[in-house]
């Protein structure tokens, strides 16, 4: 969070926000709260939030081995096509 907005806003409400975002986005469709779950998660200051599990997407770093630069690197297209331009008629 942005120190220069500090007073602003209230650390644990955006951090309560996060962590509802992160429930949201789980991979598994089935451990997403509902909407209506969320309102209630939004709204209560006792609620006990569980752990999110891992996101449906996410960008991690890559190690070195994994670089596209590497050595031993191969071409990411396994029957070498390419991508056409896409254009409306």
């Amino acid at each position: 969070m942005d120190p220069v907005l500090e007073d602003t806003y209230v650390a644990s409400e955006v951090l309560k926000c996060i962590h509802i975002g992160l429930l949201c986005v789980q991979e598994d469709a089935a451990d997403r709260p509902t909407m209506s779950l969320v309102v209630v998660m939004l709204a209560s200051d006792t609620m006990t939030l569980p752990n999110p599990k891992n996101p449906a997407f996410s960008v991690g770093r890559m190690n070195k081995e994994d670089s596209s630069t590497s050595k031993n690197s191969k071409d990411p297209s396994v029957n070498e096509v390419t991508v056409s331009r896409i254009v409306p008629r």
